[in-house]
């Protein structure tokens, strides 16, 4: 579904090749019209996708010469495909998906992002029948509510009783290179769970192989129902999914990705490479208007979050109820529906330098395909370093950003200090479930420290 049409004739001085600011200050750069200034981006109906959501209703794309369509997609194939083969120019895209297009996981295409869109925003959730397996083992505060995050070695009971049954628990996760796959994975691991091994080299995709826990791709808006059907006893998703289930009654959230991992990219603004290369000037001015939503919705301590869920909830983009995507939105979780409780941090679209786009995310999900099989062969850490390199396109980012400044429409101090960034985050920005510390510079080091998963 395609949000409704906007009034073409609010280009602004911009798209005829001159400088907004050429009447106002002398000292402000000139900047380069887009070359493409009719523009179309992909996106998937979760609250994420709310930067492009308000990007394009306050304006702020056309503030760039922009005349920009957003358009809901059936999945996160049909949209990578179509950012692939230019029906798309780019899109709201998963971290992992950009980077592996690019090394030939699925499909083969060299892709690049200049722009996070959030960090955070997921969770995991059970069906009420495998939460009712594991309460009694869950532990409780002083009012007699379970303490949050639950660990995946509460599961046991739950793995118990299906392997009387001859079968095993079944989980839902979004895409094969997700950071829901992977933060999954990474939470049963923690807690001694096997969640199995790709195999390509086999012709092994299933991700199964040893596996304690199936995990399955299943598209966001259906897990809830599929759920309730008894198809997967629980699920990896981001927002407003676990929030309905909560609500419908349905399942108990048992984790987010925040008590996973701290502050690592999730969704992305990718393009191909070769619409980045074909349309410089149109990327630089998406990625200003995109940063500028990610300002605004974190502005104020999520002053405006209220309002953008309203924004979102409508049919063309979330189509949500309003009050579901507000519960995480505006910094507050359902576990239940009497136990609400303050996450500031549940979606990040801006502080902690949330757009920057930190090389040393890109090595991290590399290492989740290696570790968990998709990367076949080991490789060396200049490896790693390389493909973040060629994918995530800091360089951009920063044109962008000391653009935005030289306009006065942010300030120096909203980004990273340019002149000493290297592009990898401090060791101690990202805090694991597991205590695991991870150094983007030795990604190998850093998988021998796992008990489970490939050890190089």
């Amino acid at each position: 579904m395609t949000q409704p049409h906007r009034n073409k004739s609010a280009r602004l001085l911009l798209a005829l090749g001159f400088s907004l600011s050429c009447s106002l200050s002398l000292t402000l750069p000139v900047l380069a019209a887009p070359e493409k200034p009719d523009v179309k981006l992909g996106f998937i109906k979760l609250t994420d996708m709310a930067p492009l959501a308000v990007a394009l209703e306050r304006g702020y794309f056309e503030d760039e010469g922009l005349y920009v369509q957003l358009e809901a997609q059936a999945n996160w194939k049909v949209l990578l495909d179509r950012v692939i083969d230019g029906q798309l120019d780019g899109a709201h895209m998963l971290a992992g998906q950009a980077l592996a297009a690019s090394i030939g996981i699925g499909t083969r295409a060299s892709m690049q992002t200049a722009l996070v869109l959030d960090l955070n925003g997921n969770a995991c959730t059970v069906s009420n029948a495998t939460w009712q397996q594991i309460a009694d083992k869950v532990e409780r505060n002083s009012a007699g509510k379970p303490v949050y995050p639950v660990t995946a070695d509460a599961l046991q009971a739950a793995l118990a009783a299906k392997t009387k049954q001859g079968k095993k628990l079944q989980f839902g996760m979004v895409f094969p290179v997700s950071s829901h796959n992977y933060e999954l994975r990474y939470w049963l691991a923690a807690g001694g769970v096997h969640p199995g091994f790709y195999a390509p080299q086999n012709g092994d995709n299933s991700g199964q192989l040893q596996a304690d826990v199936l995990l399955s791709v299943t598209p966001p808006p259906q897990m809830p129902a599929t759920m309730e059907a008894g198809t997967i006893d629980g699920y990896c998703v981001g927002e407003p999914w676990n929030q309905q289930a909560v609500l419908r009654d349905l399942g108990v959230p048992l984790v987010t990705n925040y008590d996973i991992h701290t502050n690592l990219a999730e969704k992305v603004f990718g393009v191909s490479q070769s619409w980045a290369e074909r349309y410089p000037e149109t990327h630089f001015h998406l990625v200003k208007a995109l940063i500028r939503a990610g300002h605004w919705l974190d502005a104020d301590n999520n002053a405006n979050r209220a309002a953008a869920a309203k924004l979102i909830s409508q049919p063309f983009y979330v189509g949500a109820d309003e009050k579901i995507i507000a519960n995480s939105m505006t910094g507050v979780f359902a576990y239940a529906r009497d136990d609400i409780r303050e996450t500031p941090d549940f979606n990040v679209f801006f502080r902690y330098h949330a757009t920057y786009p930190y090389y040393s995310d890109a090595v991290w999900y590399l290492s989740q395909m290696r570790r968990w099989g998709q990367i076949s062969e080991a490789k060396p850490d200049s490896w790693y370093q390389d493909i973040a390199k060629q994918v995530f396109q800091p360089a951009l980012y920063q044109r962008a950003a000391k653009a935005l400044i030289a306009e006065g429409k942010l300030t120096a101090a909203d980004f990273p200090d340019f002149s000493v960034e290297s592009g990898y985050r401090p060791l101690d920005a990202t805090r694991f479930i597991d205590g695991k510390q991870f150094d983007a510079t030795a990604p190998n080091a850093y998988l021998q420290q796992f008990a489970i998963g490939q050890k190089d």
